[in-house]
């Protein structure tokens, strides 16, 4: 089984001391080509402030967070499941899992991202900004990382569970296949079926962590699918090619 995140847009500053990026420590090692290509590419747009705030939409308040992007080969870093931050990974709670669920997560756990491509859960990054819809000269994401994200995704064998934003999800479309999904978190009102925006990251968050704490490699949707009856996770089939995740709207907020 492979579950499939976002990445946020806030990332948690610091790193392990004398740290730095080393690709070869990275999972997918396919990808590290096109990873020292946008590398490069945001490092150089990132040495001009008028050009970085173009390129990655920031405001003026946002400005400094293209700083980072300056250092990014020689930044410290840390797991990537530690360094995004935001709704989606403050319910999954990463820095609470047992060593277990981490080492779980690692083998069964990829984040697609418009720099790295994927990397697995323990993968050690540097803080960064760029996101899917970024304008860097020199990188395209969805063309860089399409093909080359989708043949890895395409040699997985067993469940895929793709919980990523549309946005990511075309960066590297997962194959079509029996038992490769791809999860939408929707409210039910009256027998009514409304999809969640905003809200609908907390409601994933809290679905990987569960399943990182359970600790099963589900060899196919039958089985991820009773698991999930027998917690009381409402995971049920969709259109084809989906899953529902079903939250009330108020459970998600919080």
């Amino acid at each position: 089984m492979l579950i499939l995140l976002p990445p946020s847009e806030t990332k948690r500053t610091g790193g392990a001391n004398g740290s730095r990026l080393e690709l070869d420590a990275l999972a997918f090692p396919a990808l590290n080509t096109a990873r020292v290509e946008a590398l490069d590419a945001l490092v150089a747009v990132s040495s001009d402030p008028d050009a970085a705030r173009a390129a990655l939409k920031l405001s003026a308040r946002q400005a400094p967070e293209s700083e980072r992007n300056r250092t990014l080969w020689t930044a410290p870093v840390m797991p990537s499941i530690d360094r995004y931050d935001g709704v989606l990974f403050d319910a999954l709670g990463a820095g609470t899992l047992p060593p277990d669920a981490r080492a779980f997560a690692h083998a069964h756990l990829a984040i697609s991202s418009a720099l790295f491509g994927l990397t697995r859960a323990l993968d050690p990054i540097p803080a960064y900004r760029m996101s899917a819809d970024s304008r860097v000269p020199g990188i395209r994401p969805k063309h860089a990382w399409s093909h080359l994200v989708s043949a890895e995704l395409a040699s997985v064998s067993g469940v895929i569970l793709d919980l990523r934003s549309e946005a990511y999800a075309a960066l590297g479309p997962a194959p079509r296949r029996e038992g490769s999904v791809y999860a939408r978190v929707v409210t039910d009102e009256g027998g009514r079926r409304r999809a969640l925006n905003h809200f609908n990251k907390a409601g994933k968050g809290r679905l990987v962590r569960s399943l990182l704490l359970a600790g099963i490699d589900h060899p196919d949707l039958a089985s991820l699918l009773a698991w999930s009856q027998s917690t009381g996770i409402r995971l049920e089939r969709g259109a084809p090619g989906e899953l529902e995740l079903v939250v009330e709207e108020s459970s998600a907020i919080h």
